[in-house]
């Protein structure tokens, strides 16, 4: 049974239907991140277990569901409802099956899902991703599964919106097999509290 992060700061529009298409055996870790729209409450109300973490940042987000999970392999996705946690099992599979270390989720955008400033800062950061790292990469994408001994020991210290960055770069650095999975990528609800970590 996969734990899934869910960092989540004002997310009450999307929490009811993310929370709703989980599959079975997955289970969620809401980890609000100061919110002041009741996501806490709403997540509770829903049956998922919730963290709380008063320090802004996506990655102090899922530092704090890293540590606050216990199962042997954690997933991480964006709770705004541009990611379906119906394509979780796409994602765990090959991390489950032993063929992999770390599988990243390359977003396949629907029309207008994606702006498009936001998706050539990450073709760019993927390029890059490939060039130091030979890495075949397309996507640095927030959907992404490995195991939570091996995450722990990689040392992620960035607490910002690097932290998806980092793992990849640190990854590769330790010699982990690194796979990607295409999933679908929609419009997300709310506006986009992204902002960015050189």
């Amino acid at each position: 049974m996969p734990d899934v992060v869910l960092p989540v700061l004002n997310e009450a529009d999307a929490l009811p239907r993310v929370l709703g298409r989980m599959p079975e055996g997955y289970r969620p870790i809401v980890v609000d991140n100061d919110s002041e729209d009741g996501s806490s409450r709403i997540a509770e109300e829903l049956g998922a277990r919730v963290v709380r973490e008063p320090v802004r940042g996506f990655g102090a987000a899922c530092h704090a569901g890293l540590r606050a999970a216990t199962e042997a392999i954690v997933c991480f996705m964006d709770c705004d409802g541009s990611l379906d946690p119906g394509d979780l099992p796409l994602v765990t599979g090959p991390v489950l099956a032993g063929r992999a270390d770390l599988v990243v989720a390359e977003r396949v955008p629907d029309r207008g899902a994606w702006p498009f400033h936001a998706r050539w800062a990450n073709r760019f950061l993927a390029w890059e991703v490939r060039r130091r790292t030979g890495v075949p990469l397309r996507d640095v994408g927030p959907m992404r599964a490995a195991r939570r001994e091996g995450l722990l020991a990689l040392g992620l210290r960035d607490r910002r919106f690097g932290w998806p960055l980092e793992m990849v770069l640190l990854a590769a650095r330790a010699g982990w097999r690194i796979e990607e999975i295409p999933v679908p990528y929609r419009a997300r609800s709310g506006r986009s509290k992204v902002t960015g970590t050189v």
